[in-house]
């Protein structure tokens, strides 16, 4: 079948055009030529590449709407694949926690999850993928990362150490922390009360007692001198595959720097600016969320996004917990001049893309899959999605009521 956009303002590589985009067999066909074929009226709308999120956890809220209330697994898968694509997310890297926590990010929920998309592929919209955000503690979830290499669609492998995170000393910030297996890691006594607090939220997640999760994670720590032997498995399996490896919430060069030597080469929402700047020097591909940039900053106290967007020190904006902020991120920060469009848009298409090895999609080019948005950007407006096509079938069509 054959399609071709006609009247839209069309965001390409070199620039923004209007121009005419034709598709056909799932991949753009042509630029600039004749119409041909079924006519998609776009006049007054911008033809974009559709998003790809490298990082969303959003998931987690169909799947569990209320502490301790989970809901049936595909139903919840069905439900996210839809908000992706009324939100212009063509293709998502679910990151899905692979802990040693029990409940809602445990290995076996994780896997029963990833299952799910598996079975429930040819009914989904848009192309789900799987990030596995392995907690670096949790031994037993080697066998089920071996699993998920084999999936039909690689997935990415990030390396997330939030058991050290919660073990720093209390008079650390969570943005000063050492490399973790640096002797400068300064650990926290468990037996304070201050570790009831720091972990009350962790506890009611999980479905158990804090003095049952404290419990546990002293348990879990023990293991602390086998997690570089069990990263250096994991990212062996990766490199093996083929899999992009990310490392997240980093705080040193050192850690940077230790993560890039096993093939990690992408800085998932670095926290201080030494770990961007070590990045960068280095090549590496930075992401950062995308509700930082929307907002106007980090919830937690780390690095700005939009300044690190202005800086030159970040490749791609991710989900990570709120599906529209991918969009909204874009509009805040060219309502900010933090730059023009097009680098803008890179950061939600062709930065991914890159940050993913996914070298068939993330700009206009011909030969490329049809992965596409119209979006109706009115001047002084927010940006909204009115199409969303995967390998040039429309995922998503929305007609307003004016």
């Amino acid at each position: 079948m054959i399609q071709t956009f006609a009247g839209a303002r069309v965001y390409l590589p070199d620039g923004i055009h209007d121009t005419t985009v034709t598709i056909a067999d799932g991949c753009i066909a042509e630029i600039g030529g004749p119409v041909q074929g079924e006519v998609i009226d776009a006049h007054g709308l911008i033809l974009a590449p559709a998003l790809i999120d490298a990082h969303g956890d959003a998931f987690e809220r169909q799947l569990m709407p209320r502490p301790g209330v989970f809901f049936p697994t595909e139903a919840a898968v069905l439900d996210t694949d839809r908000q992706l694509a009324t939100n212009g997310i063509a293709t998502a890297y679910h990151a899905i926690t692979l802990g040693w926590e029990p409940g809602l990010r445990d290995v076996a929920r994780g896997r029963e999850v990833m299952q799910a998309i598996r079975d429930l592929a040819p009914r989904l919209l848009v192309e789900n993928r799987v990030q596995l955000r392995w907690e670096t503690f949790a031994f037993e979830a080697l066998e089920t990362i071996e699993w998920a290499l084999d999936a039909p669609l690689l997935p990415s492998v990030a390396f997330n150490d939030h058991t050290s995170m919660t073990m720093r000393a209390y008079d650390v910030p969570i943005q000063d922390r050492a490399f973790e297996f640096s002797p400068d890691f300064t650990v926290a006594e468990l037996d304070d009360d201050r570790m009831r607090k720091r972990t009350a939220s962790k506890a009611h997640r999980s479905g158990i007692s804090e003095d049952d999760y404290i419990a546990l994670l002293g348990e879990v720590w023990d293991r602390r001198s086998d997690v570089p032997n069990a990263i250096e498995t994991v990212a062996a399996m990766a490199r093996a595959k083929g899999a992009p490896m990310l490392s997240h919430d980093d705080t040193r060069a050192e850690t940077r720097a230790w993560f890039r030597d096993r093939g990690a080469c992408v800085a998932e929402f670095p926290m201080v600016l030494e770990a961007a700047e070590a990045a960068r020097a280095h090549g590496d591909t930075i992401i950062f969320g995308a509700p930082n940039a929307a907002r106007g900053g980090s919830h937690i106290g780390s690095l700005a996004a939009g300044d690190m967007v202005e800086a030159g020190l970040c490749d791609a904006l991710a989900s990570d917990y709120f599906y529209p902020a991918m969009l909204a991120a874009v509009s805040r920060l060219d309502a900010d001049r933090r730059a023009d469009r097009l680098r803008l848009w890179s950061l939600v298409s062709s930065g991914p893309a890159r940050a993913m090895n996914l070298t068939d999609r993330g700009q206009i080019a011909v030969g490329n899959r049809a992965d596409l948005v119209l979006v109706d950007w009115p001047d002084g407006h927010p940006p909204a999605i009115r199409g969303t096509w995967v390998a040039g079938r429309p995922a998503y069509r929305g007609h307003p009521a004016g």
